[in-house]
């Protein structure tokens, strides 16, 4: 373990589970010569989408200004702190989701901007992450996160397209949704190796041998900040452990009537029965995964389109999808808002994480997307948009960008995701409906 044979790819490892390291300025984890994928003093580039259903408020959906003193509308107010960091961008569209009827239609295709097809047979195309993850995952543990926070559904719409287009974004091929992990202690346990009679143990027990060595090596500033992350990790795998019994019970049951546990229903104890917790629990794993270098590239479906979440903490009476229609309501600003507050939280995780002169959410691009701008005339005629992070400043942030008046050739949801492609260093001249990159990103 001397400082000069540490690379990008050093682990803490003890008893079947394998810690990444997050960046320590004693120790260059990341930036060796040895390591094809990154030159001297270069950070991994990370991508995340996160996705909500059914429309925003559309008359608190708004951001004037630029840089730290950008004014932000009472949706976005929970991303107060981070307007340097931030595009509110408004009137990129989906052409491939407009004039097809709603909700399935209108989702299945949100990050791939396929022509959807009706009936049985499912065909779309690959999603944007999953384009990413094939590009540049194949040297990480954990190619890709694919996470979800409400279970996916069955059945045809009445547009006669399938209910899978409306509960997953992530799409590996024309034909198949990549497989959601709903459950927070799978989606952990995938992260650190846990796997049978493994699971019972803690994970910090498992690499103290190891741990205890590089704290004898590292800086001060550095003890403190491996002391720090470890101790986030033990946090969450705390709460995680609440879930394990039940998980393990409904696997055992679906197993033995051989159905696939992505079909089950929501389990009474076997998720956080309060979904502020879920999508905590799933910020937190993606923001471990980005910091330990697990994986660069994660999905998290916040809510299902045709969701029926419910929100009794924010008075809420009516489910997520019948909230929608009255989306000029108190009640859906609140909705809207705590939407939001998942993607403040998330980022402002990555940001309090010291990466070389940044942060990881310097190095990062998050990606909040909705598939609808109206909930109760179903307009899909543009989405709202925000990005968070500047991927190593190659994106400008910032920035309010509007699309609105531009050409249709101009403004194409799939020729951002061309140019964020590109920027996570995807050599890609076509993506989608599109073969130019957004201009001016």
């Amino acid at each position: 373990m001397k400082n000069e044979t540490l690379s990008r790819r050093k682990w803490l490892r003890g008893a079947g589970v394998v810690v990444g390291l997050p960046w320590l300025e004693s120790m260059p984890v990341w930036g060796q010569s040895n390591d094809s994928n990154h030159s001297a003093g270069e950070f991994p580039k990370r991508f995340g989408v996160m996705f909500m259903a059914c429309g925003v408020h559309p008359e608190h959906w708004w951001a004037k200004g630029s840089g730290k003193e950008m004014e932000l509308s009472r949706c976005l107010q929970p991303l107060d702190g981070l307007q340097s960091k931030l595009n509110v961008i408004d009137g990129l569209f989906n052409k491939n989701a407009t004039g097809v009827g709603i909700h399935p239609g209108q989702t299945g295709n949100i990050l791939s901007g396929a022509a959807l097809k009706k009936g049985a047979e499912l065909r779309g195309g690959i999603s944007v992450d999953q384009a990413i993850a094939n590009a540049i995952g194949q040297d990480d543990i954990v190619p890709s996160l694919v996470l979800g926070c409400e279970q996916p559904t069955t059945g045809y719409h009445e547009t006669n397209f399938s209910m899978a287009y409306s509960s997953h974004i992530s799409w590996q091929n024309a034909t198949s949704p990549v497989p959601m992990e709903v459950y927070p202690s799978l989606a952990f346990d995938s992260l650190f190796e846990n796997r049978g009679s493994q699971r019972n143990k803690s994970i910090l027990d498992r690499i103290t041998e190891e741990a205890s060595v590089l704290q004898r090596q590292a800086s001060a500033n550095d003890k403190a900040k491996l002391e720090e992350y470890l101790t986030s990790i033990r946090e969450v795998e705390k709460r995680i452990d609440r879930q394990r019994g039940p998980v393990a019970k409904a696997a055992d049951a679906v197993e033995q009537k051989g159905k696939s546990i992505f079909a089950m229903e929501r389990p009474d104890n076997g998720l956080p029965e309060d979904i502020r917790e879920h999508m905590r629990l799933m910020c937190d794993i993606i923001a471990l995964a980005f910091q330990s270098n697990k994986t660069r590239v994660a999905s998290l479906l916040l809510c299902r389109d045709i969701s029926g979440l419910l929100y009794p903490f924010l008075q809420v009476r009516k489910p997520h999808h019948l909230a929608s229609h009255d989306e000029l309501s108190e009640e859906w600003e609140r909705v809207t808002t705590y939407y939001c507050s998942q993607l403040a939280y998330l980022g402002k995780k990555l940001d309090a994480m010291p990466e070389g002169d940044g942060t990881v959410l310097d190095h990062s691009c998050l990606m909040f997307v909705n598939n609808m701008f109206s909930g109760s005339k179903h307009d899909s005629s543009k989405v709202p948009l925000l990005t968070l992070g500047g991927l190593t400043g190659t994106l400008n942030t910032g920035r309010v960008m509007n699309f609105v008046d531009r050409p249709e050739s101009e403004k194409k949801l799939c020729s951002l995701y061309l140019s964020l492609m590109n920027r996570m260093g995807v050599a890609a001249t076509q993506f989608g409906d599109a073969s130019v990159p957004l201009d001016n990103v």
